[in-house]
This record gives C-alpha cells, structure tokens and sequence, in this order.
C-alpha cells in the first residue's frame, strides 16, 4: 500500500491537523483527494482523525467500492464526496467538516460571510450557500444535489450541517479551511461585541483586490502544510506509517 506516498501523507496530515485545531466532530466527517482518473484517497469510517496514519487511507472509485484499504467507507463521505469530484472538475480535494464556527453560520437564517476582515476577504467570489437541508446525504440524488450546489465555487456552505472546502491541492484547500474557521469566528465575535452596532465592511474594489492578493501569495499555503508535517514528526511520530 505504498501508492501516491504523497497524497496519503498531505491527506494524512490534513486530518491529523484538523483534529489537533478541533475542527473534527468524533469520527464524523471526510477529506478526500483525487489521485488519477475515477480515483480518490478518503479517510475511513470509524477512526479518529487524530489516529490516522497514511495506510489507513482507502483507495476508492467513483461507484463507492474500496480499491485499496483495511478499513469501511462511510456512506455519506461517498454520496458527497464522488459527486462533487465528478461535477466539480477543479476539485482535486474535497474538505468536509462541521467545524464550529462556519457550521454555526449555517444555522443563521440567511446567514453570509461578511467582508469584513482580511481573512474573510481571501474568500471574496469564491463562495456558494446551499439553503436546503435535506437530511443525511445517503444517496445518489442528495449527493448530486450538493454537488450542483457548488456552482464552480470552492466554498459551500451547506444550511444546518456544516462546510465544504474545495482546492487543486490539499496544501491550498487546507490553508482555506483554516482561514474560513478564523474568519467566521472573528465575525461572530464582531457581531456579538457590536451589540447591534453594523459591522464595518470593506468596499467591494478593496475586498476584489484582496481577494486577488491572497491567491498570489500561495506559498504561505505550501510553507504552512510543511509546518504541520514537521510539527507531526516531533510530536505524533507513526503518522506516515504505511
């Protein structure tokens, strides 16, 4: 099992950081990453993301069976997962979390990301809402149904359940799901010291340069994935055992 070495190590990482910051939710939620044509690196259902090590991850096609892995896939990781790789071509990975506050945004009538800090601004044009919850994603139809909700975007957020984040690389999607967590969370402390005070948005012209700014400087994405797997090897080491 020592195929795509990197994208189990990125995807590995990912899950293990993930769990470290708390933006996991018990052995819910999924991260993938497409390695080749109808092919994609998931974690499995029923562990942990802060004991997943790079052999755990599965090898799965877009029809759901495990090509490759010691453990289940989860249902819903599926449904989700396989149709928004296959209607979003610019999605080579897939982060799907209930982190708390971008996942209490979705519990907001009308609820929006404001631009209204620097963070958010990186998301300016990037971002979809899915307004209709429909229960578990367990089959084909909500699956696909999520999936259009995307729109080409690589933010979704999806009404009473929680977030995806879409990217060409986990280096750049996790960085996003970072961001997107800090961001929410600085708007809903703004919005609670406010006391009904309007928050202080950027004008549209600042929030699309911005916008523009952050996607140049992408090398804080890749330098920040090194930092975790560095951080990982001091102190969770067995994390890249294959």
């Amino acid at each position: 099992m020592n195929d795509h070495p990197k994208a189990r190590e990125d995807l590995t990482a990912a899950l293990r950081w993930a769990a470290h910051l708390g933006l996991n939710e018990g052995v819910c939620n999924h991260f993938s990453i497409e390695v080749g044509p109808d092919r994609y690196l998931i974690n499995p259902q029923g562990l942990h993301w802060s004991e997943v090590n790079t052999a755990d991850m599965l090898l799965i096609n877009g029809q759901g069976e495990v090509l490759e892995g010691r453990h289940p896939l989860e249902p819903s990781a599926f449904f989700i997962h396989s149709w928004i790789h296959r209607l979003n071509p610019h999605a080579k990975v897939i982060l799907h979390t209930h982190m708390p506050y971008a996942t209490a945004l979705t519990l907001v009538e009308g609820g929006r990301l404001h631009w209204c800090h620097q963070n958010a601004l990186r998301f300016w044009g990037r971002v979809a809402y899915d307004d209709t919850y429909a229960g578990v994603a367990l089959d084909a139809a909500e699956g696909e149904r999520i999936a259009r909700s995307v729109g080409g975007c690589d933010i979704l957020f999806m009404a009473n359940h929680g977030v995806t984040v879409l990217g060409s690389n986990m280096a750049w999607a996790f960085d996003d799901l970072y961001y997107l967590e800090r961001a929410c969370m600085h708007q809903t402390l703004a919005t609670q010291a406010a006391g009904g005070l309007p928050l202080r948005t950027v004008p549209e012209a600042v929030c699309r340069m911005t916008a523009a700014q952050a996607q140049v400087e992408r090398q804080q994405s890749e330098l920040f994935m090194a930092s975790i797997k560095r951080l990982l090897d001091r102190d969770q080491p067995g994390w890249r055992t294959a």
